[in-house]
């Protein structure tokens, strides 16, 4: 199966590794990851993966989403020697009320040699 989050890899050499506790190696790698846990309704990996300071107590799907593709709009740092990086995306999905997008610019930091989204600013659609 070709890996939701759009980079035209199979999920078992993209995402399922990173999903099945394999640390990201980058925070893009991370983030490709954590939209392919939202289409695939992975709450417990997206708990990991979100720091403790910032980290909701549970995670809700909304029914009737059906998250469609990722495209990555900037990137900043967030690669294997770093400690901090950005992920600026849009998350297109298609929701009872039709299409739309997310846009956010998210922020993410290496805690003992693992990746985690700290948290991120959304744009409006």
């Amino acid at each position: 199966m070709l890996c939701p989050c759009g980079s035209k890899a199979d999920y078992a050499d993209c995402c399922g590794p990173i999903q099945h506790g394999t640390p990201a190696p980058t925070a893009l790698a991370l983030m490709r990851s954590r939209f392919t846990a939202f289409t695939l309704e992975l709450a417990g990996h997206l708990l990991r993966t979100w720091h403790p300071d910032t980290r909701p107590k549970r995670i809700d799907f909304d029914e009737g989403f059906l998250w469609r593709r990722l495209q990555i709009v900037d990137t900043v740092r967030g690669g294997v020697d770093d400690t901090e990086g950005i992920v600026e995306f849009r998350a297109i999905y298609s929701g009872p009320q039709g299409t739309g997008f997310i846009h956010e610019r998210g922020r993410f930091v290496r805690v003992d040699g693992e990746w985690l989204y700290l948290d991120g600013t959304v744009y409006d659609s």
